[in-house]
């Protein structure tokens, strides 16, 4: 593969802190206070910059992405203090695209489509999206030589609790208006031998948003764009990246170039406070992606991805050595075509010597098979599910850095797990797979107090095992409790556990009912879906019951888009 990207956003983040930080997006909020560039607070990034790209050029990458076109495209209308503001991100800017460029990494500048002044009132149109991404690349293209091109995402736009001068909105609701853009565009790009990537991801709203998954909108978008320009940016999966996930049909779909997405930093599976090795996952997409055609690259995410309070920044100060591992394997199954075999064996041999290669493999080993047998519920996982435009998470129960343990989710898991009896057995034998795990750590010379966290986390998670397929009663909810307060007292830096065991006054033989009419187990759309569950929305009222829920009230109202996106 010839393309080999990595976000480059963890230099814009800071240092310490403990509030919830959305990192899905440089946080712009905090160069910008009372809407007036900090030159000052800008000015710390470069130097983690510059140590972080030519960290990302020795394991191979050649090119880094960066938000956003917003902050350093000029448009009509804006007032003279967003004019500024943009003049004041250009400056700071070129350095940083210098230092890419002296580190031998092409420049990709990401974009929502479309982002506007947050105070303006008017919600963008197609049109809106063609005319400013178009403007945008004609200035930036030409003004910044590192610049290789730009990445569009389509159908998510900039989460609930992002601030700052700019935000963003989903400006194109249907394929045709997508296409639009998209063939509008282009012509801009050849025009100066750059690349325009557009990226799938979409999380289920308006017709649009099934084009992560769904052949028939793919087309809609991008049959018959066979632009040199243009790269299509695809999630190895149907959903988010999440563990038990087959390999996503459409990067055997339409001669498109195309580059897969791959997560380092785990942000569904601790972010890097504790092992979650990828690189078997990696290594079988890949052998599976050989035989699609026109896949020029991939484009690692080290750090993007997610809410959390965990705060390591991967090859930076507070850095979490196991991203560093993802990372660096990642690369060398790309680059090199390695088994994950070799690509850890160079990586262990370079950083702790030969005799720590064999613990190393051992432990890695442990960590995929620990992760998958007690973060997720393997039967649920293993389920094909869709609600209305979206794949259903293979994870429920724990989100970000959050445990959830309550009555509606009991009762969700024992209508889809048909044989639950086998899961407590299963428990007990990964919890000692983690004490395995801390002494290998140790005898390696990696933090043994992260498998400490570990193990204190996953214990918690078996006890939630045994909750929802266990009988009820008073001994397990005490035990729950018991293990939550101790857990709070032992870390400062944690997941937050949110428990409720109030009565979740639904039926399990009525909410099966209800799930049959809800979700589906295939791709294909049923005549009760277009007529149901995605054109009367009000009668999904249950939904937002689920919402309601403590716990689950500020997951699905004040984290992402809202659930209310799904069902737009």
């Amino acid at each position: 593969m010839k393309r080999l990207l990595i976000d480059g956003i963890g230099p814009f983040f800071a240092r310490e802190g403990r509030r919830r930080v959305n990192w899905s997006k440089v946080p712009f909020a905090d160069f910008e206070p009372r809407g007036r560039f900090d030159a000052a607070r800008f000015a710390r990034v470069r130097p983690d910059f510059r140590r972080f790209a030519h960290t990302a050029a020795s394991m191979g990458f050649n090119g880094i992405t960066l938000d956003d076109i917003a902050h350093l495209s000029e448009q009509p209308g804006q007032s003279d203090a967003v004019r500024a503001l943009v003049r004041s991100y250009r400056e700071a800017y070129t350095p940083l695209f210098d230092d890419a460029a002296e580190a031998g990494l092409e420049v990709f500048l990401t974009a929502d489509v479309l982002s506007t002044p947050a105070d303006d009132p008017v919600p963008p149109t197609p049109d809106d999206a063609l005319a400013a991404i178009g403007r945008a690349a004609e200035d930036l293209l030409d003004r910044f030589p590192p610049v290789a091109g730009f990445i569009l995402r389509l159908g998510e736009c900039d989460g609930r609790d992002v601030r700052g001068v700019f935000r963003s909105r989903l400006a194109l609701r249907t394929p045709e208006q997508a296409r639009r853009v998209i063939e509008g565009l282009l012509p801009v790009f050849a025009r100066r031998g750059r690349r325009l990537i557009v990226r799938t991801w979409t999380v289920g709203a308006h017709r649009l948003g099934d084009l992560q998954w769904n052949r028939d909108t793919y087309d809609a978008v991008f049959g018959g764009l066979d632009s040199p320009h243009l790269v299509v940016s695809m999630k190895f999966g149907e959903s988010d990246f999440f563990r038990f996930l087959p390999l996503n049909n459409l990067f055997f779909r339409g001669p498109h170039a195309k580059i897969v997405e791959l997560q380092a930093r785990r942000e569904y599976e601790g972010s890097g406070m504790y092992p979650s090795f990828v690189g078997w996952d990696y290594e079988r997409y890949l052998r599976e992606l050989a035989a699609a055609p026109n896949v020029v690259g991939a484009w690692v995410w080290a750090q993007t991805g997610g809410w959390s309070i965990f705060r390591n920044r991967t090859f930076l100060d507070g850095s979490s050595v196991w991203n560093e591992i993802n990372v660096a394997v990642t690369a060398r199954l790309v680059r090199d075509g390695a088994s994950v075999e070799d690509a850890v064996e160079r990586y262990g041999r370079e950083r702790w010597g030969a005799a720590a290669v064999p613990r190393l493999l051992r432990l890695l080993r442990l960590s995929d098979e620990v992760v998958k047998e007690l973060l997720y519920i393997e039967p649920f996982a293993r389920r094909r599910l869709f609600f209305r435009r979206v794949r259903v998470p293979p994870l429920l129960s724990v989100y970000w850095d959050q445990i959830l343990v309550n009555h509606a989710l009991r009762k969700l898991m024992r209508c889809w797990v048909e044989d639950p009896e086998a899961l407590p057995r299963q428990d007990r034998a990964s919890l000692a797979k983690i004490r395995e795990m801390r002494a290998l750590a140790e005898q390696i010379g990696l933090p043994a107090g992260d498998l400490d966290f570990q193990y204190d986390t996953f214990e918690i998670l078996a006890a939630a095992r045994d909750y929802y397929f266990g009988p009820y009663g008073p001994a397990i909810r005490n035990r729950l409790q018991s293990l939550a307060q101790a857990y709070r007292r032992r870390h400062r830096i944690r997941y937050t556990v949110r428990m409720d065991f109030s009565p979740f006054h639904f039926p399990r033989r009525r909410l099966r009912r209800v799930l049959s009419l809800w979700v589906r187990d295939r791709h294909n759309y049923r005549l009760l879906d277009r007529l149901l569950t995605i054109r009367i929305v009000s009668l999904l009222s249950p939904v937002w019951f689920l919402a309601r829920r403590p716990g689950l009230a500020r997951l699905t109202r004040r984290r992402a888009m809202g659930l209310d996106a799904v069902l737009r």
